[in-house]
């Protein structure tokens, strides 16, 4: 563990940001790249009339049929299916949470849904939600890699900026 904090303090000097804005800095940035993928596919996936295609294309593979040729890509459809499930999963909770892609917003205090297992067709805002889903995970790398190198400018420009102003607020009080 000690590895671990002696590095971040490294780079904390070498940037010139304390390792708690770096920590904030990576936390909004990672937070926000997801953010905005998911709500960019969505939209252009809606646009395009992509979300069904995608989703049918994805659920139509046989991984098991795939596995004696190539491995790699026999687990790659599986990973892809499973991103469809979690992600028609995701699209149901937050789509009667707040009564988006074509669902009724539940009724708060109302009883959970039974799980029945997943729909036998996944259409609509839906199949957008579950592909916009699927494309924010697989470049899931990319967005932490970019939050990293970002932090330290991050940090700086924004994190730094606004706590010094909630500190000067609060000393100006006393």
């Amino acid at each position: 563990m000690s590895r671990y904090k002696d590095a971040l303090k490294g780079i904390s000097a070498r940037t010139g940001a304390p390792v708690s804005s770096l920590v904030v800095s990576f936390g909004v940035l990672h937070e926000l790249t997801a953010i905005v993928p998911l709500v960019g596919v969505l939209y252009g996936a809606r646009t395009l009339g992509l979300g069904e295609r995608a989703v049918a294309a994805i659920r139509d593979t046989n991984p098991d049929a795939t596995a004696e040729h190539s491995p790699a890509l026999a687990y790659t459809q599986r990973t892809f299916r499973d991103w469809v499930e979690q992600g028609d999963a995701w699209a149901e909770r937050v789509g009667r949470r707040y009564g988006v892609f074509g669902f009724d917003k539940r009724v708060s205090g109302a009883p959970p849904l039974v799980d029945d297992g997943p729909r036998p067709r996944i259409t609509g805002d839906v199949a957008n939600a579950v592909l916009a889903y699927g494309v924010t995970k697989a470049v899931a790398p990319l967005r932490v890699a970019a939050s990293l190198y970002l932090s330290p400018a991050f940090a700086r420009g924004v994190i730094i900026p606004i706590t010094r102003a909630f500190v000067n607020i609060f000393r100006r009080q006393r």
